[in-house]
């Protein structure tokens, strides 16, 4: 009767894997403490069904008294202890095995009861007024603002951050991220127009002054390359010269070309207001008024721009440029002196400390989370409470009645020892009163 309760169960722990029902160490720690439990409640059957076997030959052997009142609670006890061993058995089997109506009702109604978890948790966890409440109460923005502006919080948000930064660089295959950079720049250059904010930008620099400097300089280095290359110079004039002049006159020609090119660089370098830095503005600023207002000027800038982005060169050094940033990410991220760390920990410490104070901040950082997670409950709602009913509905019926007993079954074995108690104190006061009213 009782001892099909504890038969053994080792078999079944394959099947049960392959089903989806785990069986855990502390669920086997939990079964074998339902075994315990089980073997007391049936011990109080037992002390019960002793009592009443020996209060039943006293009564035969001629006592009277209190023999009839022991006998009538042990009764009792027995009759209490058995309709529960046969309620709390067949939740989970068959009693004896036999196809009595409205037993084995978990492994019969598993899917149901699926079903039913599933709308339970549907209709009273996962509703929108339901998390909102809840994420009001709990005050999320001002929590995690206090714990960020914690000491150590911060650096401790920063080691993790680096630690994924590393991670996805580490995932990253270069030569595809060049090939998405490349494509992107290339495209994105290739879009855009850039002559007329060239045009925009010169004038503006044209305006402003801003090209003097570059002036000054090309006039400076040019200066210094004719001093540093004279005699390069004669010999390059001297060598156009026609071939029926003699040599010294050649000679005195290129000296003479020289000493005007020197004087003529001198001159600009030397002269804020000489005439050829007039030249130069004027030409820039008719350049910059072309590349805003003439199309054709236009158009040849842009198929300048077209040219230059299909050289390989230039390719190259747009996909280059991702190997550049990588390495530079890389060496910040694993040095905990770096900038870059040191910014991010102050803009974390800083947000957690404004995020902790600002209650207008809290309120929409809340809001933020609130509406996210309703956006989640009402998109998702049904493929999460589906989610529950069918993972039980995949559940081996008899392995899920062996889990759902190992967490639950060493209490309702309480119900078992409960009934044999309450039913032998119902049993002698039931016997006291009838004796005392047949009395």
């Amino acid at each position: 009767m009782i001892s099909d309760t504890g038969r053994v169960e080792s078999e079944h722990e394959a099947a049960a894997a392959a089903t989806g029902v785990r069986f855990t160490a502390a669920d086997e720690e939990k079964r074998r403490g339902v075994r315990r439990m089980k073997a007391i409640a049936t011990g109080f059957l037992g002390g019960a069904t002793v009592v009443y076997a020996l209060a039943t030959w006293a009564k035969a052997a001629g006592w009277t008294g209190w023999p009839g009142y022991v006998a009538a609670a042990a009764e009792a006890g027995m009759v209490g202890a058995l309709a529960d061993w046969f309620a709390v058995t067949a939740l989970f089997r068959r009693p004896f095995g036999l196809p009595i109506p409205h037993t084995a009702i978990i492994p019969t109604k598993k899917d149901a009861f699926g079903k039913s978890l599933g709308s339970f948790v549907g209709e009273n966890f996962l509703s929108v007024q339901v998390i909102r409440t809840r994420l009001a109460a709990l005050g999320i923005a001002r929590r995690l603002g206090e714990w960020l502006a914690a000491p150590g919080n911060a650096e401790r948000v920063t080691t993790e951050a680096a630690a994924a930064l590393r991670g996805v660089l580490a995932v990253l295959r270069d030569e595809d991220v060049q090939a998405v950079v490349g494509e992107a720049v290339t495209r994105r250059a290739a879009a855009t127009q850039v002559a007329e904010p060239l045009g925009r930008l010169l004038g503006k620099v044209v305006a402003d002054g801003g090209h003097h400097g570059v002036v000054d300089l090309v006039a400076v280095r040019a200066h210094d390359w004719l001093a540093e290359h004279h005699g390069d110079v004669v010999d390059r004039v001297a060598i156009k010269s026609p071939g029926w002049t003699p040599k010294f006159i050649d000679h005195q020609v290129g000296e003479r070309v020289y000493k005007e090119l020197m004087r003529f660089v001198t001159a600009i370098r030397d002269d804020p207001q000489h005439p050829a830095r007039g030249a130069i503005d004027t030409f820039l600023a008719d350049f910059a008024v072309e590349l805003r207002t003439d199309p054709a000027t236009q158009a040849r800038v842009e198929r300048a721009k077209a040219d230059l982005l299909a050289r390989d060169e230039v390719q190259e050094l747009i996909a280059s440029s991702w190997s550049a940033v990588r390495a530079l990410v890389l060496t910040a991220a694993e040095d905990e002196n770096s900038e870059l760390r040191r910014r991010i920990r102050e803009g974390v410490r800083s947000f957690g400390q404004k995020l902790a104070q600002d209650e207008r901040l809290q309120a929409k950082a809340d809001g933020w989370l609130q509406d996210a997670a309703a956006y989640v409950v009402e998109t998702y709602r049904g493929e999460i409470t589906s989610l529950i009913s069918d993972t039980v509905a995949s559940w081996d019926a008899a392995d899920a009645s062996r889990k759902i007993e190992a967490n639950v079954g060493r209490d309702l074995q309480f119900i078992r020892i409960n009934g044999t108690v309450v039913g032998a104190l119902a049993g002698l006061l039931i016997h006291a009163v009838a004796t005392a009213l047949g009395g």
